[in-house]
């Protein structure tokens, strides 16, 4: 059976498991953002504090997700939930750093001054910094997205939801009817959700980021 019949009949398994995979990768992401942004803005006026989040996350990514996987197995067991914690562990990681980065270069002159207009503490982080930090926040965001996207088609390993079982079950009987139309598809379908999560960020980053910044 060639690939392109291979999808029309299992047209329905492939849109449920392509459902599953970016539902799994947004919502791990969104719970990373909120977690890795809270974080940074929690630290990055503390110096070492900051260094100390960084080079956790820099020892955190290091970890081979097969191994983090595997980890999570006698902890919380089979299924959504070691699939949910890893990838979004992996998420924080690449939010953190650049939420640090993208606060801590926000040029001083501008708290300055906003300090000086009787801003409060609040006013000026939700109103100066995190505005002028937002582009550099949203590209650790879309890395966060894409290294989710690949690595969630691992979660497969501990019964995890998404388009990486068609990539195992085709290794399982690599050699058997249509094992390569399997990992063909399920590989593909997870670059074609990357580009389309990608497409949605610049779309984001248009929308929320002013001119002079995109400039």
């Amino acid at each position: 059976m060639n690939t392109f019949a291979y999808i029309r009949q299992n047209l329905g398994l492939l849109v449920f498991e392509a459902y599953q995979h970016a539902s799994m990768v947004f919502q791990c992401v969104l719970l990373a953002a909120i977690i890795g942004v809270g974080v940074s803005i929690a630290v990055y006026k503390t110096p070492w504090l900051s260094g100390l989040a960084g080079g956790i996350s820099s020892v955190a990514f290091s970890i081979p997700s097969f191994a983090l996987f595997g980890v999570m197995i006698p902890i919380v067991g089979l299924g959504v939930t070691p699939a949910v914690v890893a990838l979004t562990v992996y998420a924080i990681l690449p939010i953190v750093r650049n939420s640090i980065v993208g606060l801590s270069n926000v040029d001083k002159s501008m708290v300055d001054a906003a300090k000086g207009m009787g801003m409060g503490r609040m006013g000026i982080l939700f109103r100066i910094e995190l505005p002028l930090a937002w582009p550099v926040v949203l590209t650790g965001i879309r890395v966060a997205t894409q290294l989710t996207m690949g690595i969630g088609a691992i979660a497969a390993y501990v019964s995890g939801p998404g388009l990486g079982d068609l990539i195992f079950s085709g290794l399982a009987r690599l050699g058997g009817a249509n094992s390569l139309n399997a990992i063909l598809v399920g590989t593909v379908g997870i670059i074609l959700l990357a580009l389309l999560f990608d497409a949605v960020y610049v779309l984001i980053g248009r929308l929320t980021t002013s001119r002079g910044l995109r400039v």
